[in-house]
């Protein structure tokens, strides 16, 4: 199929304007063959012509670098907590909330129409499936971004250890809470490595290399270093992501302080330790570093590893704000999250794209140093590609990639009347200008809807089927209230110790 575009901007990131044209693109099967005049000349006689009337603009399609699909069935469902509180209402391992197939499938699809409807074209998705990756789980939820049309990257997020090895400040936590503690992880390492050979063998590079595997420690204070090492393995044979959540908040940093009854990190930071274990390399998506210091930075940097931000989440959850201009200093790539639909309320990566421009605006630093919108654009596009390991494939409108494009109306009102096509990408857009959402050529989505499934009848099958589990959702929540006073006690020691930094405002 080949789809030929007349009279469009197109997005150019060395252009002044951010943009070329009017002129023409044609896309030849996933990729973009011709732009500018020759397009015409070059296109099939069959291929369809969308026209552009000098008012649209052609993007490259947004990239998703950080997503975890299982909670899409509870966006604003909770209260703002810290994360250590809020993980215990968000993935309990409850076996009566084990998903069917089917309800993987349909929770998974709905974030998938929504970052399709609004521009998002790749997601990787750091999936935890609990209480354990059933394989039939596994390939429900890869179907579904298979049958909807995104490009997507998708690992197993499960925690190897127990809870007691995870966690500062236990040593006064009562024996009432030692068995909770103490529990094991819901899988051991060899039924998760038995998952990954499963999702390895059945879905990475199939159709036509949209859809890949990566794999996921969760965090390193999650898993041994053997079961780290063995999936370090992995994601070297087979040249992809390794997913990471380091230092997300002040509990974490507070690991490395002496004394807080983790002595395998032995004053370390996660990042030191990580590195210290041979394990810190360029596949490495570094999720949040949120309480990161220089140091830590300075390893991130040598190892080449890329850094996935996640601002709307941070805020959620009260988990600081990462120090971006830090980050970029150093040159260390970074792509943008959504983080999951629980912690963000949406599947909308533009609202990720705004906080990012936003909330490092109250760093304290001159106003020099705040987000530019092109380095916004640059960690939406370019970063998401390396956190992807698809440097070049995607992210950028240019003969030769892939044809991962997002087509938006400038007469819409997020653009009306039209300044400045960075600045009003970055402050301005929230997916109502979304005309047509193109995946590897295919058209996915067009004015507003999903095209590539029948959309209407999959939401209405999921609102049915989750409304059936809500009582089973709300006996685990009032369980997980039992729990909430060790959790949280965890939480306001570390808000006491002196961990060397702030994140933190006001």
């Amino acid at each position: 199929m080949s789809v030929l575009f007349t009279d469009v901007l197109v997005w150019a990131s060395t252009q002044p304007s951010g943009m070329v044209g009017p002129t023409d693109l044609l896309v030849t099967g996933d990729v973009v063959t011709a732009i500018g005049p020759r397009a015409r000349e070059l296109a099939p006689a069959d291929a369809r012509t969308v026209h552009g009337a000098g008012h649209h603009v052609l993007v490259p399609g947004l990239i998703n670098a950080h997503f975890h699909s299982p909670a899409n069935h509870l966006k604003g469902a909770f209260r703002s907590r810290p994360l250590e509180t809020f993980m215990l209402y968000e993935s309990p391992a409850d076996p009566a909330l084990a998903p069917t197939p089917r309800e993987a499938y349909l929770r998974t699809m709905l974030g998938a129409l929504e970052m399709l409807r609004t521009g998002t074209t790749s997601v990787q998705d750091d999936a935890f499936l609990m209480p354990t990756p059933d394989p039939e789980v596994v390939d429900a939820v890869v179907q579904a971004y298979a049958d909807s049309g995104i490009r997507a990257s998708v690992a197993l997020d499960q925690p190897e250890l127990p809870d007691a090895e995870k966690l500062p400040f236990l040593a006064g936590a009562g024996a009432g809470f030692a068995d909770a503690l103490n529990a094991p992880a819901p899988a051991a390492a060899p039924e998760l490595l038995d998952a990954y050979d499963h999702l390895i063998r059945t879905w990475h590079g199939s159709h036509d290399g949209r859809i890949t595997a990566a794999v996921s420690i969760s965090a390193p204070q999650r898993v041994s270093p053997e079961y780290f090492a063995a999936l370090d393995d992995l994601s070297r044979r087979h040249d992809i992501p390794l997913f990471a959540h380091f230092l997300e908040t002040r509990v974490q940093r507070a690991l490395s302080v002496p004394g807080t009854g983790q002595d395998r990190f032995a004053g370390r930071s996660l990042v030191r330790y990580t590195a210290d274990l041979g394990l810190l390399s360029e596949r490495v998506n570094v999720i949040h570093a949120v309480w990161v210091d220089d140091d830590d930075l300075d390893l991130i940097a040598a190892a080449g590893a890329v850094v996935a931000h996640n601002p709307v989440s941070n805020l959620r959850l009260g988990s600081g704000v990462m120090p971006f201009r830090a980050v970029r200093e150093r040159g260390i790539p970074v792509a943008l999250g959504v983080d999951e639909a629980i912690c963000d309320d949406s599947v909308n990566t533009w609202g990720v794209v705004k906080a990012a421009g936003l909330v490092h605006n109250v760093s304290g630093l001159d106003a020099e140093q705040w987000p530019t919108p092109a380095e916004v654009l640059d960690a939406l596009w370019e970063g998401g590609a390396a956190a992807m390991r698809q440097t070049g494939r995607i992210g950028r409108v240019e003969v030769g990639a892939q044809a991962d494009l997002v087509l938006l109306d400038l007469h819409a009102p997020a653009f009306t009347p039209f300044n400045d096509l960075r600045g009003q990408l970055v402050y301005c857009e929230n997916g109502g200008s979304v005309a047509m959402t193109l995946v590897a050529g295919r058209v996915v989505a067009q004015d507003g809807r999903v095209v590539s499934v029948d959309e209407a009848a999959l939401l209405a099958e999921a609102r049915e089927l989750h409304a059936a589990r809500r009582p089973a959702l709300q006996r685990t929540w009032a369980a997980a209230d039992a729990l909430l006073p060790v959790y949280d006690a965890v939480v306001r020691r570390a808000a006491r110790t002196d961990v060397g930094m702030n994140r933190w405002i006001g």
